[in-house]
């Protein structure tokens, strides 16, 4: 079975229809530091900007795959939605779909797709993928119900040509108990201590609530502290103070990878601050495995 993987980030998608058994022939992302993480764990280097690339110079395959630019419609952003032009990238995945008509397709976005400007983004969507002649089932779905220590909720597309495979296709899925443990290091260094200035104003923020370890202490927008039994959702632009482990430390590299799921031996090849900006932006590969393999069964 071969797949496509369209603003692949760092290949969190491919990793998980790898692991279902597929084969990845194609794939493309912009961002010249995500490229570097998937050619080093991939031993592949995307190519570049969707937009430049002919349709015909694709080739051949049977499912395509794509967690499409999400800042045209997430709460953190302006919420430009179609008329955003990370937004409207939407609309090559509808040109590559036209040209190559795979018999499925697999797309992720942020919740928030599903209700922006009042449900007419979604419905735009889904009758552009309707018109191909395409049966999409669509569905949000949480990493914290796939053993994942991180409450990332994302909307999930599926599509079939085949209406009778749509039909029998569900996100109905046995929910896999999570524990904060299994992402952190035993002995991080040092230098993931937040400052003595953090540290003492989150201290001061939770003089009256119950704290526990290990705790992700969550910092929302208002400056409110929640002491929580996992992480929240990993944002790409967001301050690393936003969340902090039993209230003193940041997260290291590897629990940002742990977090979303990447296998222990994945490579890390840029900076911390990258690699924190590519966790924010990629998929936890549990809920996408899932996913590729009730849709390859069926395939």
């Amino acid at each position: 079975m071969r797949f496509i993987d369209l603003f692949a980030g760092i290949g969190g998608i491919r990793l998980a229809f790898e692991q279902a058994g597929a084969h990845c022939v194609f794939s493309s992302e912009i961002d010249l530091h995500a490229r570097e993480t998937y050619k080093a764990n991939f031993k592949d280097t995307p190519a570049g900007d969707i937009t430049q690339i002919l349709s015909q110079d694709i080739p051949p395959f049977d499912i395509l795959c794509a967690g499409f630019p999400c800042q045209a419609f997430s709460i953190m952003g302006a919420q430009g939605g179609l008329d955003d032009p990370r937004g409207a990238l939407f609309f090559e995945i509808v040109r590559i779909l036209s040209y190559h008509k795979p018999r499925a397709f697999l797309l992720e976005n942020v919740k928030q797709l599903a209700t922006h400007s009042q449900g007419r983004t979604l419905g735009v969507i889904l009758q552009s993928l309707q018109d191909l002649g395409y049966c999409v089932r669509f569905q949000v779905l949480n990493a914290l119900d796939f053993g994942i220590p991180q409450k990332r909720e994302r909307l999930f597309l599926i599509g079939f040509l085949d209406s009778r495979l749509a039909q029998a296709f569900n996100f109905d899925f046995v929910k896999i108990p999570y524990h904060l443990n299994s992402i952190l290091e035993p002995n991080p260094p040092n230098s993931a201590l937040a400052s003595a200035y953090i540290r003492a104003k989150r201290l001061a923020s939770v003089q009256n609530k119950q704290v526990f370890s290990p705790s992700i202490w969550h910092e929302n927008k208002s400056g409110n502290i929640s002491i929580l039994d996992h992480a929240c959702a990993l944002r790409a632009s967001a301050s690393h103070n936003y969340q902090l482990v039993n209230g003193i430390r940041h997260f290291t590299p590897r629990e940002l990878l742990n977090l979303m799921g990447f296998p222990k031996d994945f490579k890390i090849v840029v900076s911390p601050s990258h690699l924190h900006a590519q966790c924010g932006n990629s998929v936890c590969i549990p809920v996408i495995s899932a996913l590729a393999k009730r849709l390859m069964d069926l395939l």
